[in-house]
C-alpha cells in the first residue's frame, strides 16, 4: 500500500511505543515529525463543541411562515471556508459547482460558483486542499477539480469501482482539523438552490475532526493506479470511537455520546462501526417512534444483476412497530427518476399498519414540486438521508438499499443527548430533527401512497 497520506506518517520513531500507551485514550495529530504536545486526548474537557443543524431548501419551496428551520447550507459552507486557515479536507462523489457543466444559464447557480471561487481564494492564500472524489465521475463535463489542480489543490480520485464495484457516496468537509460538515450534499451547485439537503456542521471539535480524518485517509491512500485495500488495515486507521465506546463530548453546553459509522465493511478498519450495524442497532433501541426521511428505500439490491433481496432495515423497522410497538415513520423520495418498483415495497411496509393491535408504520412521499425549474436535470427532490428515534439522532449519507452498504463508500453521525441546555434554552439534537421531521411529514409536499398517482412531479411512468 502507498506510504504517503495528506499529511505524511501518523506514528514515527519513539511515539510508535507511546501510541500503545495512550490509544485507549487519545487520538494522534496528523502532522509530521510529532512532538508530545500534539496528543490531543479524549475527554470533554476538550471537546466543547459548537453544534448545528444545517439544511438547504429549494426555492420555490415555501414552509408555513414560523415553521422549523436549520441553518442554510449556504451559510454553513461559507463560514466554514472564512474559518480556514491551514487545510481542509473534502471527501466527495462528485464536483459540479457551475451551472455551465451541465449546460444551464440559472441564475440559482450562483452560490455554487461563490463556493468554488472561494475554494480558489484559499489556494491563493496558501491553505492546502485535499480532495477525495470517486471515480468515474457523475459530473463528466465539470472542470471543477482541474481547475483546483491547476491551482495547487491536491486532489485524488478513487476508483471504487475496481475496489468495491460501488462509488465514493460520502459526503463530508474537514477543515483545519477541527471543524466539520456531514450531509446528503454533493459539491453540486443544485445542493445549495434546487436539492433539498441534510446535514451537521461541528466547530471547534478536533476530537471528532480527527476521527472523521482516519475515513478520509482510508481514502486517500488507495487513490493510486492498481491500488488493493489492506487487509488488515494498519493501526494507524483504527478508532477506539465507536457504538460500543462512544466519543463523549460537548455540543453546546450538552452532554453528548456521538460516533461516526462508514461503510462499506471493507473500509471499516478495526474498531469503525460499520453504517448498516450502527441504523439496526438505532431501531431496534427506539422505544417510542423511529423517523426516517430518506431519498430512495429498496429492501433489495440495486445496482447489479440479477437482484437480491435484501430485508435487513425493512425487519428492524418492522421489529420496531411490532415488537415494541414504537411509531415507525417513512418519509421517502419521489420525484422524475423515482424507480416505480419502490412503491411496492413501501405498500408492503405500511401493510403492517394495524391500530387495533398497536403496530404504527405510516409511509409518505415528499415532492418537491417542478414549477418553472424544468431547465434545471436532476433538481428538485429531496435529498434527505437521516434518522431520528426517541433516543439518537442519525445524519447519514447513503440511500437506503443494499449496495450503499456493502459496495460504497459512506459515513454515520450518530448522536444521543439526554438533557437540555437551559441556559441556552437548546434542545437535545433529536429533539431538533424530530421537529423539522415533523415539519416536512405534515407539510403539503408529503403525499400518502394512495395519493401519488397523477403528481406531475412524481412521474412513476
Amino acid at each position: 500500500m502507498e506510504k504517503s497520506s495528506p499529511e505524511g506518517e501518523i506514528v514515527t520513531g519513539l511515539i510508535t511505543s507511546a501510541w500503545v500507551l495512550f490509544s485507549s485514550h487519545c487520538i494522534i495529530s496528523d502532522e509530521a515529525p510529532l512532538i508530545w504536545e500534539e496528543f490531543t486526548c479524549f475527554t470533554t474537557q476538550n471537546c466543547h463543541c459548537s453544534f448545528e443543524l444545517v439544511e438547504n431548501v429549494p426555492y420555490d419551496l415555501p414552509f408555513e411562515i414560523n415553521s422549523t428551520a436549520a441553518k442554510p447550507l449556504y451559510q454553513a459552507w461559507t463560514r466554514l471556508l472564512d474559518l480556514a486557515q491551514e487545510k481542509v479536507h473534502v471527501a466527495s462523489y462528485y464536483w459540479s459547482l457551475t451551472g455551465k457543466d451541465i449546460g444551464v444559464n440559472d441564475s440559482s447557480s450562483k452560490q455554487g460558483e461563490d463556493i468554488l471561487q472561494r475554494f480558489e481564494r484559499l489556494l491563493a492564500e496558501n491553505v492546502s486542499l485535499y480532495i477525495a472524489a470517486s471515480s468515474p465521475t457523475l459530473a463528466t463535463k465539470s472542470r471543477d477539480l482541474e481547475l483546483l489542480e491547476e491551482k495547487g489543490a491536491h486532489v485524488k480520485k478513487i476508483d471504487f469501482g475496481r475496489l468495491t464495484r460501488g462509488v465514493l457516496h460520502s459526503k463530508f468537509w474537514i477543515v483545519d482539523m477541527k471543524h466539520i460538515y456531514i450531509g446528503s450534499a454533493n459539491m453540486d451547485w443544485r445542493s445549495l438552490s434546487q436539492v433539498k439537503e441534510f446535514g451537521a456542521v461541528m466547530y471547534n471539535c478536533s476530537c471528532l475532526a480527527q476521527d472523521l480524518w482516519k475515513t478520509f485517509s482510508t481514502y486517500w491512500d488507495v487513490g493510486y493506479p492498481n491500488a488493493t485495500i489492506p487487509v488488515p488495515w494498519p493501526l494507524n486507521y483504527s478508532t477506539h470511537i465507536n457504538k460500543h465506546h462512544p466519543l463523549e463530548v460537548e455540543f453546546n453546553g450538552i452532554l453528548t455520546k456521538t460516533y461516526f459509522s462508514a461503510s462499506p465493511p471493507a473500509f471499516c478498519p478495526e474498531g469503525r462501526t460499520h453504517d448498516l450495524y450502527a441504523i439496526l442497532s438505532i431501531i431496534s433501541q427506539a422505544q417510542k417512534f423511529v423517523y426516517v426521511s430518506v431519498m430512495e428505500y429498496f429492501p433489495t439490491s440495486r445496482f447489479i444483476q440479477p437482484k437480491r433481496y435484501w430485508p435487513a432495515i425493512d425487519n428492524a423497522l418492522r421489529r420496531a412497530a411490532f415488537n415494541h410497538q414504537a411509531q415507525v415513520r417513512l418519509l421517502v423520495s419521489c420525484w422524475a427518476y423515482t424507480d416505480p418498483a419502490m412503491l411496492h415495497y413501501l405498500r408492503s411496509l405500511r401493510a403492517l399498519n394495524n391500530p387495533h393491535a398497536h403496530i404504527s408504520v405510516d409511509v409518505k412521499l415528499f415532492i418537491v414540486p417542478v414549477l418553472n425549474h424544468t431547465n434545471i436535470p436532476h433538481g428538485r427532490v429531496n435529498h434527505n438521508k437521516y434518522m431520528v428515534t426517541d433516543k439518537v439522532a442519525y445524519i447519514g449519507t447513503s440511500n437506503w438499499s443494499e449496495n450503499y452498504f456493502t459496495d460504497t463508500a459512506g459515513v454515520g453521525l450518530i448522536i444521543k443527548q439526554n438533557s437540555t441546555n437551559l441556559q441556552r434554552r437548546q434542545q437535545p439534537v433529536q429533539e431538533q430533527l424530530k421537529d423539522l421531521f415533523e415539519r416536512d411529514w405534515n407539510s403539503k409536499y408529503a403525499v400518502n401512497l394512495e395519493d401519488v398517482q397523477g403528481q406531475k412531479d412524481c412521474n412513476w411512468d
